[in-house]
């Protein structure tokens, strides 16, 4: 004879206890879908966030269309600093050529690789999750950065910065004090891993 009543009773498998006729329960086959939709709140967060940045950088660039040497604030779309070592061509399936970037493109580019180079400066980023860190603190959404084959053991990423239909990207290279970071265009529909980029690295400085 039970004497708990039905919607009671307690079934024990394996030690796990598990409650029958409580209502709609969380088990555990629920808590992916929880995650899931917390975690799209966080990147929908982070994406509005780079938005906005996007948006006070590309106003930043508009008014110099023409290009970018007499704006002190926008580097070229190269690294910021000397080229110490080359950055590989990536050894990942390429389907497509880059675009060339417009003066207002190449503005916004410069702008970017300057942040970030300025921001990892003096930084040993001697893996991808450090350089993946680094740059979400900068405001990178992480679905816009994109892992590459590692060159001479150091970490590179692609960082994918189109907002309509621009072709603005990055390609950064972990080393042991800052980063290198090239800008290239990205063809609209294609990811930015597919891209084959020409690399254009100024000379090392004496």
């Amino acid at each position: 004879m039970n004497i708990l009543p039905k919607s009671l009773l307690v079934t024990a498998l394996g030690g796990v206890v598990v409650l029958g006729g409580l209502g709609a329960q969380h088990t555990p086959a629920d808590r992916p879908s929880m995650i899931s939709v917390a975690a799209a709140s966080d990147d929908d967060a982070a994406e509005m966030r780079f938005l906005e940045l996007a948006d006070l950088i590309y106003q930043s660039c508009a008014p110099d269309v023409s290009g970018n040497g007499d704006d002190p604030a926008a580097p070229s779309a190269t690294a910021d600093g000397p080229a110490v070592e080359p950055v590989p061509d990536s050894t990942m399936p390429v389907l497509v050529d880059e675009v060339p970037l417009t003066a207002e493109e190449e503005c916004v580019a410069g702008k970017h690789a300057s942040r970030i180079y300025n921001a990892f400066s003096g930084t040993d980023t001697a893996t991808y999750e450090e350089l993946r860190a680094g740059l979400a603190n900068l405001g990178y959404p992480e679905a816009r950065i994109h892992r590459m084959p590692d060159f001479g053991g150091e970490p590179v990423v692609r960082l994918d910065l189109r907002v309509g239909a621009d072709h603005v990207a990055l390609e950064a290279t972990g080393t042991y004090r800052s980063v290198m970071v090239e800008a290239f265009g990205a063809p609209e529909g294609v990811s930015v891993t597919e891209v084959r980029v020409e690399r254009q690295l100024d000379a090392p400085t004496s």
